[in-house]
Parts: C-alpha cells; sequence; structure tokens
C-alpha cells in the first residue's frame, strides 16, 4: 500500500515537473521565435526532438533533468542571437573621444555604432549655444569623434573611417546595395522627419531640452539659458524644416517613416538579416534620443516598429561609454 502511493506520488510530482519545465521550454523557444528562418532552421530541428517528446510524439519521452538542460540551452540561444560584435582587442582604438549634443540624431548615431562594437569611448558634451568645447576644432558642428588623436567628422563619414579600422573584413565600398540604399535614406529622409515632431509645440521643444540638466559640466545658468533658449530657438527651426521639406503632418510623416523601415524588413529580425547591419543601427542610432519622448512613444503606439526597436536595444546592449 505505502508501495503504490509512493509511486503515485512520483508519478504526480513527475507530471507536474514536466508541465513546469513545458512551460519553461515553451517561454525559452518563444524568447527565440523572432529570429528569422535563415538563422532559425537549425535551431528548429535542434529543438523538434524535445517538442515531440511532449506531444507524445516520441516514442522516448524525455526525463525533466534532460528538459531542464535543454531549456537552459534554449535560453542561452535566445540570448546569442542578440548579441554585440566587439572587435579583436588588437584592433579597438585606445583613446576614443565623442563631442557631441546628447540628443543629436547624428551624434547617437555614431553612439549607437560604439555601443554595439563595443568600443570604450568619452563623452564631452558640448554648449549647443557657446560651442566652446569645440573652439579648437575648424569643423564647428557635432559629432566629432577623436580616434587616437585623429579627428573624424560627420556621422556617417565616422562609422565608415572607424568601420574601415575595427571591422575591415567587412568594409564594402558605397555602391546600390541595400545597406547603403537605407542608410542614405536615414541621412536624407528620416532625420528631416524628426525635428518638427521633437520640436513640435513649446512643450515638446522643453522635454527635448530636459537632457542638458543632467549632462555637460554646465554651470546652473548656462543649463537654464540653454533649455529655454535652446528649446525655442529649436522650435522656430523646426518650422522652417517642416516647410523645408513639405511636411504637412509632423506625426503623420513620422509614422509613414517608420512604417516603410519596417516594410523595407520584410520579416526579417533586422535588415541585416540575424545580427544589425549599419543601416539597422543607423535607424536606431536617429531614433533612440526621441524613443521615450512623447513624440517617440506615439510612434511606437501607432506603428509596427517597437518590436524591431526592442530587438536592437536588446542587440546594441549596455553604453561602452567611459563614465567621468
Amino acid at each position: 500500500m505505502r508501495r503504490a502511493s509512493a509511486l503515485a506520488t512520483s508519478t504526480l510530482l513527475s507530471r507536474s515537473l514536466a508541465t513546469s519545465s513545458h512551460r519553461l521550454l515553451q517561454v525559452a523557444l518563444f524568447a527565440s521565435k523572432t529570429t528569422s528562418d535563415a538563422c532559425c532552421g537549425a535551431r528548429g530541428r535542434w529543438f523538434s526532438p524535445i517538442l515531440e517528446s511532449f506531444a507524445g510524439g516520441s516514442s522516448r519521452p524525455m526525463s525533466v533533468a534532460g528538459v531542464m538542460v535543454s531549456v537552459a540551452a534554449a535560453a542561452t540561444l535566445s540570448q546569442e542571437v542578440y548579441a554585440k560584435e566587439p572587435p579583436p582587442p588588437e584592433l579597438v582604438p585606445k583613446d576614443v573621444v565623442l563631442y557631441q549634443y546628447e540628443a543629436c540624431p547624428f551624434c547617437n548615431k555614431v553612439k549607437a555604432f560604439l555601443d554595439y562594437y563595443d568600443i570604450p569611448y568619452k563623452v564631452v558634451e558640448v554648449n549647443p549655444l557657446s560651442k566652446k568645447e569645440i573652439k579648437w576644432s575648424d569643423y564647428k558642428k557635432v559629432p566629432i569623434l577623436m580616434v587616437d588623436g585623429e579627428q573624424l567628422v560627420d556621422s556617417s563619414a565616422i562609422i565608415d573611417q572607424l568601420g574601415g579600422k575595427v571591422r575591415p573584413e567587412k568594409v564594402a565600398p558605397f555602391g546600390d546595395d541595400e545597406e547603403t540604399k537605407w542608410r542614405q535614406w536615414v541621412d536624407n529622409h528620416l532625420v528631416h522627419v524628426l525635428s518638427p515632431n521633437i520640436y513640435r509645440n513649446t512643450s515638446e521643444a522643453l522635454e527635448s531640452f530636459d537632457y542638458i540638466t543632467s549632462n555637460g559640466n554646465f554651470s546652473f545658468t548656462e543649463k537654464i539659458t540653454v533649455k529655454y533658449a535652446g528649446a525655442a530657438a529649436m522650435y522656430f527651426v523646426s518650422k522652417k524644416l517642416k516647410k523645408k521639406y513639405n511636411i504637412t503632418d509632423e506625426r503623420a510623416a513620422l509614422y509613414e517613416a517608420a512604417e516603410t523601415w519596417v516594410n523595407a524588413l520584410n520579416g526579417r529580425d533586422f535588415l541585416g538579416g540575424c545580427k544589425p547591419n549599419l543601416a539597422d543601427l543607423a535607424v536606431f542610432g536617429v531614433l533612440r534620443p526621441i524613443r521615450y519622448l512623447r513624440s517617440g512613444k506615439d510612434m511606437v503606439e501607432h506603428t509596427r516598429i517597437g518590436e524591431w526597436y526592442t530587438r536592437m536595444e536588446a542587440s546594441v546592449g549596455e553604453s561602452a561609454r567611459i563614465k567621468a
């Protein structure tokens, strides 16, 4: 009697563990489900025996211990899909300094590249009114990237030149390829849609300049001056840009751009396939400063770009910035 009771208890426990393990496995599998078919063909074949054992399609059900090992492996595979691509240590520059505005789309494009390739860098926040931090340079715009004493300017040129140093095997000449096409789309179209949205009205303009209160080595007076004078100036600049680029409805133009990008993905996790390419990093970089502003929240709520953006956040990961 005791033996029968023990067997029944053991059976119930095994079923309970198997059910729990099945659920854990489903979670792990779901995390990797969003990867493209090209990336996941082998992964799907690897998982199929596990699924069959739960569905009764296998004559040799997998043990609970085996399932738990498989769950751990599934989670690991899921994490590996969205990972940084650091270059070999010998190719990483020793001293990288970025002169920037924290909220500048072009500066954030460079930072997305540096973060994804895990290249440590320091930041000098530039006062957008006085620009005193870059008076030493003949180039009076940001971003400016100093790489081991060499000055690099213009965001796309910076990425091309630095990319040639840290990822020489991936350097390709500009042409009509898909990656180049969409990088140019970012510079020639997407960035011009952003300003009219960021500075659409006075409250959104002020919101976009909140960063100045927590970034840069500025005095209290400088912070207040930059926040209010900068917001006012950019509000009027955005109206000129709106007229220049024939934008009638700022939000509609932003949503259309976001949908255009999602359509370009054509079902892939990234434009680069299993991993982001330079076009993915460019779009992510210029959108990053607005993502949690009112304009960015509206964009994610009203378009399909949210899932791709979340994958990019996971891939780019933590900032490689060296804290002062």
